[in-house]
């Protein structure tokens, strides 16, 4: 609708000061000759807006020129209120910020829009952490969230997954990032983008020299190479299982991951099979928590791996040691 785009273009330049006018409807997916229209359009209304032509120019609002319109529709103000249920500006310390925002918000709201805004805070709950994750470690995210801002390097004495020590790295930061109740520092090292959890992070000095990050690249760009590293990491060890038909929801569930395809539940039989891909064969040694309702049928290695890992389990619990008197 017009109205809307006559809006966003007046939100747009209240926010963001000149704006070149290709760049405008690129945003709002119209051609420049239409931006020019609404901009004479707005004129008209009263609203104080010029277009300085050129090769810096662009348009915008006379200084000093607010308005306290929102333009929120009533899905827009739902949406801001579901945003606030998700946790994340806690672990950043915007708890209290982000409290005054939503009733500066609700304040600002149309009217008729106001009780279904605040229904949504208390109807929707948007929890991002799994079930049974395990007790989480403490994160100090102050650090890394001021290099972010400030846009400054960063030292970190980090512990990889199965490391007895930590690790020195100075690193150019782009962001943080929250997946799944964990938050990532998405970073380049010598201009390679790199994924630090937080978590693992022992400390973390805030340098003098600014960040030097890759031209044009910005945070979502960073995160989805990485995501993609992590998501389309290849397997290379093809593994076929046979699972009890009772197991079988609780095994796709923990095996998401590593699954090629979902099993077939074909005809009526007790046993279906699946298949997966790990990336070496002590991985697969994952799969004994399913104890006796899955077998390993190939390859070869990985049953003998299975095999391996529960004659060390019976040993251990057959031995003199522990429990026994």
């Amino acid at each position: 609708m017009k109205a809307d785009r006559l809006l966003s273009i007046l939100l747009l330049l209240q926010t963001r000061g000149r704006v070149p006018a290709h760049e405008l409807a690129d945003r709002l997916e119209v051609s420049v000759r239409t931006i020019y229209r609404d901009i004479e359009a707005l004129s008209a209304s009263g609203v104080p807006v010029y277009a300085e032509r050129g090769r810096h120019g662009g348009i915008e609002l006379l200084a000093g020129f607010r308005t306290d319109v929102t333009g929120l529709t009533a899905d827009e103000s739902r949406a801001l209120f579901i945003l606030a249920a998700q946790g994340a500006h806690a672990a950043l310390g915007l708890d209290a910020a982000l409290g005054s925002a939503l009733r500066k918000v609700m304040a600002a709201l149309p009217a008729p829009y106001r009780p279904a805004a605040e229904v949504t805070s208390r109807r929707i709950l948007v929890d991002a952490t799994r079930w049974k994750g395990g007790p989480q470690p403490a994160v100090d995210l102050g650090v890394l969230q001021d290099a972010v801002f400030a846009d400054r390097r960063l030292r970190l004495r980090y512990r990889h997954s199965g490391a007895k020590e930590p690790s020195t790295y100075t690193v150019d930061p782009y962001g943080l990032v929250s997946k799944a109740g964990v938050w990532y520092l998405v970073a380049d090292r010598r201009a390679k983008p790199r994924l630090f959890r937080a978590d693992r992070v022992h400390s973390a000095t805030l340098l003098p020299d600014p960040v030097k990050r890759r031209p044009g690249v910005e945070l979502a760009d960073a995160w989805d190479v990485l995501r993609r590293q992590v998501e389309d990491r290849p397997g290379g060890l093809d593994v076929t299982v046979r699972v009890r038909r009772s197991r079988l929801d609780m095994f796709v569930r923990l095996n998401a991951s590593s699954l090629t395809e979902l099993p077939t539940l074909d005809g009526e039989s007790e046993w279906v099979t699946a298949r997966l891909s790990y990336g070496f064969v002590r991985e697969a040694r994952q799969l004994l928590q399913f104890a006796d309702t899955l077998e390993v049928v190939s390859p070869p290695e990985v049953r003998a791996e299975i095999a391996a890992a529960a004659a060390s389990v019976t040993e251990l619990y057959q031995g003199v040691g522990g429990g026994q008197s």
